[in-house]
């Protein structure tokens, strides 16, 4: 699990709850490359959308969907 640390309390909060449910998702996957990257995708996106929600950056979590392959990031 990976910790990413924001100045706003609630982004912060809302980064904590992404990686748990994406470490959730990973034990589930049994390490299924498939479901490895869609947790993945579906993290970048809950980090996206709270960037973006409380004015912070949001050029990390574009460029992890970019790199998964998720286009208009």
């Amino acid at each position: 699990m990976s910790i990413v640390y924001s100045e706003n309390s609630t982004h912060r909060q809302n980064l904590l709850n992404a990686e748990i449910a994406r470490a959730t998702a990973y034990a589930a996957a049994a390490g299924n490359q498939a479901s490895i990257k869609a947790a993945d995708i579906v993290y970048a996106r809950a980090a996206l959308a709270s960037a973006k929600a409380n004015n912070c950056g949001v050029s990390q979590w574009q460029d992890m969907l970019r790199e998964l392959g998720v286009t208009g990031a």
